[in-house]
């Protein structure tokens, strides 16, 4: 059976809830296919959640990879188009602020996703889920989780990789104040409707 390595992060900066969690949690071990999803955790750690993503990756060898990230304030499911090579942005939960950096010294400057982003935010909207492809995925520690994973599928060359924002849970949303949030249901099934995209393109 293939593998579809599914990523979320733990909670960080003011948001004391991470849905992606709960998402990754619920998904774990659901077969799309001929496809199993795997998920893990990500700590929001600038200086170890590379070598946790290789981990991950060596541990499952997947075939697909799709990380996804809460954004908070953002109302809509947005599929990432880039990632860049920088770090920079607010502290990590150790404190870590990296400023004008590199995630790699030597890597490209940039890299396109590779998960079928338009026929994800078709069949959102089709299906009455409110998204739209975004073009930048920040310089915080989503765009680099984003970068390590497209770095990885593109060495290989036969593996789908990409990473998708989400909007907070009405129960962050209420905890916080200040953002919009959705059924944790609805995102969950959102959530399903971009692997079932990416599956039926990985079998194309």
């Amino acid at each position: 059976m293939k593998r579809i390595l599914l990523t979320g992060f733990e909670p960080f900066l003011s948001f004391k809830i991470n849905p992606t969690m709960q998402i990754v949690e619920v998904l774990n071990g659901k077969v799309f296919d001929d496809f199993e999803i795997c998920g893990r955790i990500m700590e929001v750690d600038f200086n170890k959640s590379s070598n946790q993503l290789k981990e991950y990756i060596d541990e499952v060898q997947p075939d697909i990879i799709i990380s996804l990230g809460l954004a908070g304030g953002r109302y809509k499911i947005t599929p990432e188009r880039i990632a860049i090579n920088m770090k920079d942005g607010e502290p990590d939960n150790n404190g870590f602020a990296p400023v004008d950096a590199k995630i790699a010294e030597e890597g490209a400057d940039a890299y396109l996703t590779t998960l079928p982003v338009r026929r994800m935010v078709d069949r959102l909207n089709g299906e009455g889920y409110p998204a739209e492809i975004s073009n930048t995925a920040g310089t915080y520690l989503c765009n680099n989780i984003m970068y390590e994973g497209l770095a990885y599928a593109k060495n290989q060359g036969n593996v789908l990789a990409g990473f998708i924002h989400i909007p907070a849970s009405f129960e962050l949303a209420i905890q916080h104040g200040k953002i919009p949030g959705w059924n944790i249901r609805d995102l969950v099934n959102a959530i399903e409707l971009c692997i079932k995209e990416t599956v039926s393109s990985a079998n194309e």
